[in-house]
């Protein structure tokens, strides 16, 4: 067995010189990690919170056989900065505005799910000339109360405390009770794959100071704002998602005039992952 490696310990560098399986550019000082992969037109992947760029590892193959996928990793999160910033969708849709302009990408689509969702929805209000198309997959925004352990791990010094233990044990059940449906499918490798960026020192910090900000379902404005763009959009939600639950879905699509509404069964927060073959066929039909 090797030997456990302590969360929040490595330095970035180090770590993403044996893991990062992108290459990196960098933004106002800022480094971000991204993956290209494909060609085709421009298609752009944001993870949520708690997840990196690995959110996508069952998804970018098959997409990338019809777009040029690009899939960044938040700062905070991946293999990109832990700098002390001020971490939130404003940030986020300026991070996504920086990378599209520094790489040339004048219009793309956009996939985001959970916190990437929202900060797809802030991005395209602000620049809706750069944006073709929306995929928004249980997208936070709207008004939605903290889960109790989320409460509870907003508790001072509670969630450091936890998120500091020499366990997988936190991790892996805050994974099968939050965000899957079939608790079968946080294997060990997977477990592995989407938390090796939590190792990097730094990132407990920037995970509680998110989570204490709360500020995944302020875009009420916004989305509204959106529903008259005339933006088409496809929302694809899990059933049993308890994190965003499907009425948050279902009021989304009803403000979003003209979107499509996808609810995946026998999936939960991440129906890309747990009902993979289904998201991609969908993804791949709205979008072409």
């Amino acid at each position: 067995m090797s030997k456990f490696v302590a969360w929040n310990s490595q330095p970035l560098n180090t770590w993403a010189e044996k893991f990062a399986a992108g290459e990196f550019i960098d933004l106002e000082g800022n480094k971000t990690h991204y993956i290209r992969k494909g060609t085709g037109n421009p298609l752009i992947l944001l993870h949520g919170f708690f997840y990196d760029s690995n959110l996508w590892a069952d998804n970018i193959n098959a997409l990338s056989e019809s777009f040029e996928v690009y899939v960044l990793d938040l700062w905070g999160f991946g293999y990109s900065t832990r700098e002390p910033l001020d971490y939130g969708y404003e940030l986020y849709a300026h991070q996504l505005r920086l990378f599209m302009d520094a790489l040339g990408i004048s219009k793309a689509s956009l996939m985001g799910q959970s916190m990437g969702g929202g900060t797809a929805i802030k991005f395209c209000v602000q620049n809706r000339h750069m944006v073709d198309k929306l995929v928004l997959v249980d997208a936070a925004g709207l008004p939605n109360p903290l889960l109790f352990t989320a409460k509870f791990f907003n508790l001072p010094k509670v969630g450091e405390f936890f998120m500091g233990l020499n366990t997988n044990a936190i991790r892996k059940k805050n994974l099968a009770d939050f965000w899957m449906y079939n608790k079968n499918m946080v294997t060990e490798s997977y477990f592995e794959n989407v938390t090796r960026f939590q190792k990097v020192e730094g990132t407990t910090k920037v995970l509680m100071k998110i989570l204490r900000k709360q500020f995944f379902d302020k875009l009420s404005d916004e989305i509204h704002q959106l529903g008259k763009m005339e933006v088409p959009s496809m929302l694809v939600w899990g059933r049993n998602d308890i994190a965003v639950p499907l009425k948050s879905g279902q009021e989304m699509h009803r403000i979003l005039k003209g979107s499509r509404l996808e609810i995946l069964n026998n999936a939960a927060h991440v129906p890309n992952y747990e009902q993979s073959d289904m998201f991609n066929k969908l993804a791949i039909d709205f979008l072409n």
